[in-house]
């Protein structure tokens, strides 16, 4: 009896969820530890720990060998999750630098596509006065920049091309928490965050507290701030905490937006507010889009930490992320919460968080970006 106890342990536990976008059809084999964590129960990872004595070179044969395991995986559902994870895990024994050549490759590609230096928000050279502008999804819908809404645009795009030499684009993710990366975010020259995460006293060792550009989805106004039609001083004390920080929102991606993404702007000039208000263009999020179901992302929307990821690229010599990850596991196997202030997740179908994700760990073992997902020194 005890010699089958201890192979059904060996054997660990099958777990396989088929619903949930953030679940991504997970399939793999745990084990359960003393604390009553869970680890992976695949091998592959644990070969490459057996002598390991700190971070290797970028280029040591063995490192450029465990990039390749990443990279040899072509989509997803080529590999269980928990054969990613452990090459992702044996992966972080190396030093990470930037392959100049493949990172500005990939801007090069950008460019092209995108270019948010010049369309990534709207702006009084991009959108003149008596422009019809197309909405994002809205397509048959029409906007016309009229006086009152031209002059709220900015001249021209605040930021130019490769303008910053690091920058930090957070995500909101679970694998933040605890991560005590708050000093090295808050390091970065420039600071990206999406859909106005809290950033208080409680979290600021792991998040940090420094922020350059917020963005704010319009459904967080309409659901927490009533539309901005009654009291408008929570929301404003809300956007106080982000100091100086512009606020940035889709204005254009459908009809329903545009109103409530144009009373920011009030708000903020009504209390005198030095913080700017920027609106993405509509063209740049198609472009966006595009791009990244080119990639493999085949989603209803590509997610707004994923439009900053590609916006920084163009922006940012070097682009380093945090909180990005989309599995309820951190890659040591652990649950971890969906976010890393609460465990809400989003409504399934919306977003294709697992393909953005593994599209940033290819990128990543390529030397175009910076993925961080274990905790800061």
């Amino acid at each position: 009896m005890r010699t089958a106890g201890k192979q059904e342990k060996k054997r660990g536990l099958q777990f396989s969820w088929q619903n949930g976008e953030e679940l991504a059809n997970w399939t793999g084999t745990f084990n359960f530890t003393d604390d009553g964590a869970v680890k992976s129960g695949s091998d592959t990872g644990t070969r490459y720990f057996e002598f390991y004595e700190g971070p290797l070179e970028y280029n040591s044969t063995k490192c450029l060998e465990l990039r390749q395991d990443i990279i040899e995986v072509k989509v997803l559902s080529m590999v269980k999750q928990t054969e990613l994870f452990d090459r992702w895990k044996s992966l972080q024994m190396c030093k990470w630098e930037m392959n100049v050549t493949e990172a500005n490759l990939f801007k090069s590609t950008l460019s092209r596509c995108c270019n948010a230096p010049s369309f990534l928000f709207t702006t009084q050279k991009n959108t003149p006065l008596g422009t019809k502008l197309k909405y994002e999804v809205d397509t048959s819908g029409i906007f016309h920049i009229n006086q009152e809404i031209f002059k709220m645009f900015p001249k021209d795009m605040p930021y130019h091309r490769s303008q910053f030499k690091r920058c930090a684009v957070v995500g909101n993710g679970g694998i933040l928490k605890n991560s005590r990366c708050g000093r090295e975010i808050d390091s970065a020259d420039f600071v990206f965050r999406c859909n106005l995460p809290p950033i208080s006293e409680k979290y600021f060792m792991d998040v940090g507290v420094k922020t350059d550009v917020v963005t704010v989805n319009p459904s967080i106004i309409t659901e927490r701030f009533h539309k901005l039609e009654k009291w408008r001083k929570p929301f404003y004390d809300v956007l106080q905490v982000y100091e100086n920080a512009s606020v940035l929102l889709p204005a254009f991606y459908n009809t329903r937006n545009t109103d409530v993404s144009i009373r920011v702007k009030y708000v903020l000039d009504d209390f005198e507010s030095q913080q700017a208000v920027y609106y993405f263009h509509p063209q740049y999020l198609i472009n966006v889009s595009r791009y990244w179901l080119g990639q493999g992302v085949r989603a209803k929307r590509v997610s707004t930490g994923l439009i900053l990821v590609t916006a920084a690229l163009e922006l940012c010599e070097e682009v380093h992320l945090f909180g990005f990850w989309a599995f309820p596991m951190n890659p040591s196997g652990i649950f971890i919460t969906h976010h890393y202030y609460d465990n809400v997740k989003p409504r399934p179908g919306f977003h294709a968080m697992p393909s953005e994700i593994f599209n940033f760990l290819h990128m990543h073992s390529k030397g175009i970006l910076r993925v961080h997902t274990g905790t800061c020194s």
